[in-house]
């Protein structure tokens, strides 16, 4: 690898090194050696590095065989080549899925110590990956005019104010969602510190189980809200509220709050929040939203609940990460796997703040062709520092003011600037 630096690289993936500081700030190689539990001389943190890298890419399957070798990508994870397949999967293999839980909740308390996230409001969903699997398994359909296709269903949980992702889980067809959720906000609690107020949880109706609620209620540290399904009963609890109990805040929007006590439960109760939509008596449109705490009801449907729907924002920008498509069902492969996307989101997220509009806009698989991919340029070692040079790169004046001198300003920033999977090189940009 030192002959392949003093040799130099030039090649168009070069982009990927801008990763590198933001590696350095977050503490992403600590986390890889935890997980892989090996020192940082080994070579298992390095194919880690492989994998975050692959999924920063948004790509599936870069190996030997592929294309990315001789253009600055084995040497940006600390090797002098591309891991193969059986590298890769032996390294997946080795590891629980306890062991990915654990990286979850450490990189979550590092990005809320770097102001990642508010911690005010959650969104938690599903999110079900199209399996290519060869096991016989469940199959569902996307909407009633589709195919029954394999699936893995995984269930994530997002900050709703800042679109940034806690955790993530899989769910298999044995536990149930109330189990699965109990579990995603366990984590949850682990990340966030004890706090004055509640966060407040915003789920789907899928959630509505009074083994949920009865959870919640009793031992988290969150509210939870989700909206009631459409059951005749709950219809017809709906419609029976006396009509003076609504409150109208403006033309079309009355909200009313009663108290709801599920049949076979000792908890609680709990508060219904009402919505009744249109003017006409004869007319009167209903929705109804089950909380575990006493919220004022016209703020939490009309100004909080609607940020549930960032998630699926969150999904739409950041899937090709490593949440499109899902291979093999081993789960702690593909929980390893999904939790380096996490570790890839994370830097990149931190990288966006450096870029300017629009590129901090673009999705995870625009920023990845041509930021990533796109920026054509050079790779030489002078004295103890390896200097990225980018030719003819776009807002090469704002880049240039963050990335040139790098070594300056993570030393004054309080970060050490050797970089330990390059075996305590430097990093520098150039711009030209």
């Amino acid at each position: 690898m030192r002959q392949q630096l003093a040799d130099g690289v030039s090649g168009n993936h070069l982009g990927l090194w801008l990763l590198a500081p933001e590696h350095l700030r977050l503490g992403t190689w600590d986390l890889l050696c935890g997980w892989t539990g090996r020192p940082s001389q080994k070579v298992e943190p390095r194919l880690a590095m492989q994998l975050l890298h692959e999924a920063a890419l948004c790509v599936t399957g870069i190996r030997q065989s592929r294309c990315l070798r001789h253009r600055g990508f084995e040497l940006a994870n600390g090797l002098p080549f591309v891991a193969a397949d059986r590298a890769i999967h032996d390294l997946l293999e080795a590891h629980t899925i306890a062991e990915a839980q654990t990286v979850q909740v450490a990189l979550g308390r590092i990005r809320h110590a770097c102001g990642h996230y508010k911690g005010r409001i959650l969104a938690i969903d599903p999110h079900r990956l199209l399996s290519y699997s060869n096991r016989r398994m469940r199959v569902r359909k996307s909407n009633k005019n589709s195919k029954a296709a394999k699936t893995t269903q995984t269930f994530f949980c997002l900050d709703a104010d800042t679109c940034q992702p806690f955790c993530m889980t899989i769910g298999t067809s044995a536990p149930t969602i109330s189990q699965v959720t109990g579990g995603l906000l366990d984590m949850a609690g682990q990340i966030l510190p004890d706090q004055d107020s509640r966060p407040l949880v915003l789920a789907d109706c899928e959630h509505f189980t009074m083994e949920l609620f009865e959870s919640v209620y009793r031992d988290s540290k969150f509210d939870l809200i989700v909206p009631t399904p459409g059951q005749p009963y709950i219809k017809k609890l709906l419609k029976a509220i006396p009509p003076e109990q609504f409150t109208r805040h403006w033309a079309g929007m009355a909200v009313a709050k009663v108290p709801y006590v599920f049949g076979n439960s000792d908890a609680g109760p709990f508060h219904l929040f009402a919505q009744r939509s249109r003017e006409t008596p004869g007319g009167y449109g209903y929705k109804g939203f089950l909380c575990t705490a006493d919220r004022d009801e016209a703020e939490t449907l009309s100004v909080e609940f609607p940020k549930r729907w960032r998630i699926e924002e969150f999904f739409n920008a950041n899937q090709d990460l490593g949440w499109r498509r899902a291979g093999t069902q081993n789960m702690h492969i593909r929980y390893g796997q999904m939790t380096m996307a996490l570790l890839a989101q994370a830097s990149i997220h931190q990288l966006r703040q450096r870029l300017a509009d629009p590129v901090d806009q673009w999705d995870a698989k625009h920023l990845a062709k041509e930021v990533f991919c796109g920026l054509d340029g050079g790779l030489r070692v002078h004295g103890d520092t390896v200097v990225v040079t980018y030719y003819n790169a776009p807002n090469a004046a704002m880049l240039r003011e963050h990335f040139e001198g790098l070594p300056e300003r993570l030393e004054a920033e309080g970060v050490s600037p050797e970089i330990p999977w390059l075996y305590n090189l430097k990093l520098d940009f150039r711009f030209k």
